[in-house]
């Protein structure tokens, strides 16, 4: 009964520690990434006119920031459900959304109007954030637990 209270005291300082990663990754954006559109979402950008970028810079940055985010957060996933096929399924899903989004990201960028600013904002936050892991816990937990039972 011991063994198994501190294996779980240990998982569970794991995944404080790993969240507090994802905060560093946050706290030292402006140091760790190519990213011009930091400043520009931080004001009223609706109406302005995107800022200059170099796209292979910004496609580096986005998926380096994306890629820390994913290894991040699937530790985080392994720790709380110590499931193997859990983990595969949720690298797959990392990975199909890292190819939509930089698509949509890109499309939106070249392909809108200028008119498409929010759409830019909202795209670019499930790169540049750990959104996913907020949503799969849930919903791994949910299948685990209520579904299989």
């Amino acid at each position: 009964m011991l063994k198994k209270i501190l294996n779980n005291k240990l998982r569970v300082f794991l995944v404080v520690l790993l969240i507090v990663l994802l905060a560093m990754v946050r706290l030292f954006e402006d140091i760790l990434f190519y990213d011009p559109f930091l400043d520009f979402f931080k004001g009223e950008f609706a109406n302005d006119p995107l800022p200059k970028f170099e796209n292979g810079l910004l496609f580096a940055g986005l998926t380096f920031r994306y890629f820390l985010n994913s290894i991040i957060s699937l530790a985080i996933i392994y720790f709380i459900f110590k499931e193997w096929e859990l983990l595969k399924f949720a690298a797959f899903l990392y990975l199909f959304f890292l190819v939509v989004l930089l698509i949509a990201f890109f499309a939106i960028i070249y392909f809108s109007d200028g008119t498409s600013n929010l759409a830019l904002f909202y795209v670019r936050r499930f790169l540049i954030q750990p959104l996913f892991v907020v949503l799969f816990i849930p919903a791994f937990y949910y299948q685990n637990h209520i579904v299989k039972k």
